[in-house]
């Protein structure tokens, strides 16, 4: 294999053209050069930096088009396209001064604007910015972000929820790659790790159209760590601490770049005994353990850029099932545990043709999930593998036209090892076909278009005896659906922007909702399946306005859900084995809500910041009554502070935030209703220079009077067990 793929690239080398350079000067408003403008090429995964005549020079560029990006702290972000590259080309920049966070380039919809110019509206965080809230897992910092939420077992089990929908119905990318990793049952944790992962970008409803099946609800794309700078050599080592469980976060990274070649690599662990609930005492088993390592090397030139990543991911998880029961700090998991092995490989490539350019991305996934039930020996064992293919073609651009053709497909094998069954073994093949176009007019305006087919094959296994429990029959299905998208966008004013999107997206049963037939752990139901199921298909509408100016941001997203054959469990009234028998039926259903939030940086109060959100989500079946799992309102509140003291603390920053959620009263018929609660969070940072020793700072006081609470959408609220109780949170990071 691996000399394959040096022979791949070795030869796809040996197309190379005169180099194209690009090199200019970066200023100010005021001519004055800027040192440390960070200039990126994203497709070709290179950059460089300024140096401190705001100078710079980026080689080995394609012959043709070439998409540069320039920012830096405190100033806009300038998104260049240089058509027609030369030689020698030149591209001086000026930079404006601004307060708030920076326009990133979105990676996640077909044409890789920035924000400001994207037909739809996508949420970016950097996981630097999460992280700086203390967060203990990557899941518990995305909730942070107005319309997402978590259905979580405790600290170590999170699944997103995007605007009321969740499981299958929000799809998870990595490295390019979709996730498969079992997401169906309600105790199958994300399986990333945010060390190694630069940002994360959610859309916040129906992508179907990029990305078919699954993407009915939305998806969490994870764009991974940056490459270093051309012929620069970067190491890094962070650590955390936490006080609550006890619990470290190690992580060591280094990388380095050539102009053609670059390589990366980063290892984390992570360690956390039971957590603590308010008033001391300790959830049992819900301790675990995370390994997780990433690499990766890449290659380009003037007509070819190539990347290949690999992510491997192991965790051992204790499931708790005696509430709060023995008390031990003990970090090894106790039975009843979980072990997951993930191994993630991807491949991105871009070959650089005269006016347009191929993409093409290819993943491997492997899940492997076992279940230890009172031994070492699994009782139930699952092993998922998935290759992914996808690739877009991206046409000559026609005037003020852009338009992309695309396939995506999948071909997936489930088998299972152990003595217990979930889901049969089963072959799944996806084949989507898509193109999109995007139109732009009066230097604010534009309009974007798309459309899909995808066809979906689920075949499986007779298994078991018929009529007793963990009995499979043979189910060959096959689903089909066509989707498509409308987006418009356009500036009201020089600092109003108005979006409106239209989109259907689909769902395919998937094989626990096909085929189940027993007693599910992690609900403590005898779930049956039904084979008869249709594909759930939904239409969206969304609006987002969003006003800016350089002190005061205000921000409105509204959203409308409909779902035709949306699935969802119902009691039957029968008892089996001690539990309640569930049945998947399917019914018409509605969501509808969205978020409402401003960021107010007075003058001349150049340091201060107040930040304010409300997120809303209502989830109705057709015959009136609600959905299960859905987010109860919540209202968020955030004061921060910007400070430097001498020369030896710069960028310090305090934050004071107040995070409010609502009682949740409008539930479904098996569930619970939920009182509300308020969090109050501290946090404190900046960056240390001591000498030439230069690190960052975190200390961040969760949950800080230590609140009794329990969240609408945690598993253990059935048992009456609270979540987290106060956690203090100690990080910094070397740069060595």
């Amino acid at each position: 294999m691996k000399k394959i793929i040096i022979t791949l690239l070795l030869g796809f080398s040996a197309l190379l053209h005169a180099q194209s350079t690009v090199s200019g000067t970066v200023t100010n408003m005021t001519s004055q050069p800027i040192k440390g403008v960070s200039i990126y090429a994203p497709e070709l995964h290179k950059g460089t930096t300024t140096d401190e005549n705001g100078k710079y020079s980026l080689s080995n560029l394609p012959n043709g088009n070439v998409k540069l990006t320039f920012t830096f702290v405190g100033f806009t972000t300038v998104n260049k396209t240089i058509k027609g590259l030369q030689q020698e080309n030149t591209l001086d920049v000026i930079l404006e001064e601004t307060i708030f966070q920076m326009d990133e380039v979105i990676v996640s919809t077909a044409f890789n604007k920035i924000q400001s110019q994207n037909v739809m509206k996508v949420e970016h965080e950097t996981i630097k910015e999460l992280q700086q809230k203390g967060t203990a897992t990557l899941i518990e910092g995305l909730a942070t972000i107005p319309g997402v939420s978590q259905v979580s077992t405790g600290t170590s089990i999170g699944k997103p929820v995007i605007r009321g929908l969740s499981g299958n119905r929000v799809l998870v990318y990595s490295q390019g790659v979709r996730m498969e990793n079992q997401q169906f049952g309600d105790e199958h944790g994300l399986g990333l790790n945010d060390a190694g992962v630069e940002s994360v970008e959610v859309i916040k409803g129906p992508a179907s159209l990029l990305y078919g099946s699954d993407a009915l609800g939305g998806v969490l794309y994870f764009n991974p760590e940056k490459f270093a700078d051309a012929n620069t050599f970067k190491a890094n080592f962070s650590q955390k601490l936490f006080s609550n469980t006890l619990g470290s976060n190690s992580s060591l990274g280094l990388k380095t770049s050539t102009e053609n070649w670059k390589f990366i690599a980063r290892g984390s662990y992570n360690t956390h005994s039971d957590y603590r609930v308010s008033g001391g005492d300790r959830v049992t088993n819900t301790r675990y353990n995370e390994t997780d390592f990433k690499t990766g090397i890449g290659y380009s030139n003037s007509s070819f850029s190539s990347v290949l990543r690999y992510n491997y991911n192991k965790l051992d998880l204790g499931i708790p099932e005696d509430g709060i029961a023995a008390q031990s700090s003990s970090k090894n998991t106790a039975f009843p545990r979980q072990g997951v092995f993930n191994h993630l490989l991807s491949l991105n490539s871009i070959i650089y043709l005269k006016d347009s350019k191929l993409d093409v991305d290819l993943g491997y996934v492997a899940n492997d999930r076992s279940e230890f039930e009172d031994s070492d020996i699994a009782g139930l064992q699952m092993k998922l593998k998935t290759f992914n293919y996808d690739a877009k073609y991206h046409l000559p651009k026609m005037g003020k036209l852009e338009s992309i053709l695309g396939i995506q497909g999948m071909h997936q094998t489930n088998v299972n090892s152990g003595e217990e069954y979930l889901i049969p073994d089963a072959t799944t093949n996806d084949f989507g076909v898509f193109g999109t176009v995007n139109y732009e007019w009066d230097n604010n305006s534009a309009l974007q278009a798309g459309l899909r087919f995808d066809n979906r094959k689920i075949t499986t296994e007779e298994h078991g005896t018929l009529g007793e429990e963990g009995y499979f029959k043979a189910v060959d299905k096959s689903f089909d659906s066509f989707n498509a998208s409308l987006g418009y966008k356009t500036n009201l004013a020089d600092d109003l922007t108005l979006r409106l999107n239209l989109a259907s997206g689909f769902r395919a049963p998937n094989l626990a909702e096909l085929t189940s037939n027993g007693v599910h752990e992690g609900t403590n139901r005898y779930e049956v399946g039904n084979s008869d199921l249709k594909t759930e298909q939904n239409v969206q509408s969304d609006i987002n306005l969003e006003y800016n100016n350089s002190h005061f941001e205000f921000f409105v997203n509204g959203f409308y859900n409909h779902i035709n054959n949306y699935i969802y469990t119902s009691p039957t009234g029968a008892v089996l084995d001690s539990n309640d028998v569930f049945n998947y039926i399917q019914d018409n259903a509605m969501l509808y809500g969205g978020e409402i939030g401003l960021h107010f940086h007075p003058h001349p109060l150049d340091w201060l910041h107040y930040e304010t959100s409300f997120e809303t989500v209502t989830g109705k079946k057709q015959n009136g009554d609600f959905l299960p799992l859905i987010p109860a309102n919540n209202w968020n509140n955030t004061i921060r502070t910007e400070f430097k003291i001498k020369n030896w603390f710069e960028t310090g920053f305090a934050t004071l935030n107040f995070a409010t959620t609502f009682n949740q009263q409008n539930v479904s018929g098996f569930e619970t209703e939920s009182n509300g609660y308020t969090l109050v969070n501290l946090g404190l940072g900046g960056t240390v220079k001591l000498g030439k020793t230069v690190f960052d700072v975190n200390l961040n006081g969760n949950n800080l009077f230590d609140k009794k609470y329990i969240a609408h959408l945690s598993r253990l609220k059935n048992d009456g067990i609270p979540n987290i109780g106060r956690n203090i949170v100690l990080g910094v990071n070397f740069n060595l």
